[in-house]
């Protein structure tokens, strides 16, 4: 397991575990980061990254990246 920041562009991951506080947890749920469904990071700039998740585009930064393991 490592932390979706990890992952290297364009390439399938399913997510194993997001961590964080409740309320983190609970936003990255809604946004679609949900255990065992598929992300891929389209791009990466200094960390922050955009990525597909659920047919959507999200953006989202480095320390939510971080709460996300694949």
């Amino acid at each position: 397991m490592m932390p979706l920041t990890m992952v290297n562009t364009g390439e399938p991951s399913v997510i194993k575990k997001v961590g964080g506080k409740e309320e983190t947890r609970r936003f990255l749920e809604k946004l679609g980061f949900v255990p065992g469904g598929t992300v891929i990071v389209v791009s990466e700039i200094e960390g922050n990254l955009i990525v597909n998740v659920k047919d959507s585009r999200v953006a989202i930064g480095k320390d939510m990246a971080n709460k996300i393991m694949v």
